[in-house]
């Protein structure tokens, strides 16, 4: 991403102008602003955001052999690629530290329990999903009952006045690296527990309500929904046409809840 010269190679920068990126802006230009003058992303990240994370550091410091999150669990520190990808991790861990600490010690536990293998067992993958493409939402319960649904017509048509009352942060790393270069199938997992209205817009008692409430054996529940973020209200302009939404493909139908006999 950024350790040659004074120039950030081989990504496209952030449009910090989209909302999905607004929770991200300041400290995103920041570190890329760094980056531009030459200074590799750990060092970036560190220097930036050092006061709100934990201490990122080059992927190279990362033991062979050694999982990248027990890594992180007993010495407090990121391992760090050049690239969009680490470089959301790390605007991540700088907004919601509590949670990614916890998702961490959560792995770190599952690793101490069954060691790593080929497969990681439902708790591991489900914070991986968790931490690679969640989304978590504050909306009325008529947003709800519609997104759960799968009622897209519903969700995105008829209640798009009560948008105005909606909140969603795209918590995934991996999630915000694809929204970079933006298309319409892009779907994220809303986690299933609703952002209390109380909380507001203040992201920092997000994480401390997230952190304070997240265990594993809800997360190997797969509490999770999924949200086609294109389709948010305002996310993106060709949805403002309500046949932007038929497209199948992208808005699935719900699966069958019970299979029918033969």
């Amino acid at each position: 991403m950024c350790a040659v010269g004074n120039a950030v190679a081989g990504w496209p920068a952030p449009d910090w102008s989209q909302p999905w990126n607004a929770p991200f802006a300041h400290d995103g230009a920041a570190v890329r602003a760094t980056c531009e003058q030459g200074a590799p992303l750990p060092q970036a990240l560190t220097r930036h955001l050092g006061a709100a994370g934990p201490c990122f550091v080059p992927q190279s410091e990362l033991p062979e052999g050694l999982a990248y999150e027990q890594f992180i669990f007993e010495h407090g520190a990121v391992p760090t690629r050049e690239g969009l990808h680490d470089f959301f991790n790390g605007l991540v861990w700088a907004r919601f530290p509590d949670t990614k600490r916890l998702l961490n010690r959560l792995q770190a536990a599952q690793i101490a329990q069954a060691g790593v293998g080929q497969v990681r067992g439902p708790v591991r993958d489900a914070i991986t999903l968790f931490d690679e493409n969640a989304v978590l939402l504050q909306a009325p319960d008529a947003i709800w009952d519609a997104l759960t649904a799968r009622e897209w017509t519903r969700l995105f048509v008829d209640l798009r006045p009560l948008w105005a009352q909606v909140r969603l942060v795209a918590f995934g790393h991996a999630l915000l690296e694809k929204l970079v270069s933006p298309y319409k199938s892009i779907t994220g997992h809303v986690y299933r527990a609703p952002v209390p209205a109380a909380l507001g817009a203040d992201v920092v008692a997000w994480d401390r309500w997230l952190a304070a409430r997240l265990t594993a054996a809800e997360l190997a529940s797969k509490p999770f929904t999924p949200l086609p973020v294109l389709g948010v209200p305002g996310w993106w302009p060709a949805n403002q046409d309500p046949a932007f939404y038929d497209d199948a493909s992208v808005f699935r139908p719900p699966r069958n809840a019970t299979a029918h006999p033969t």
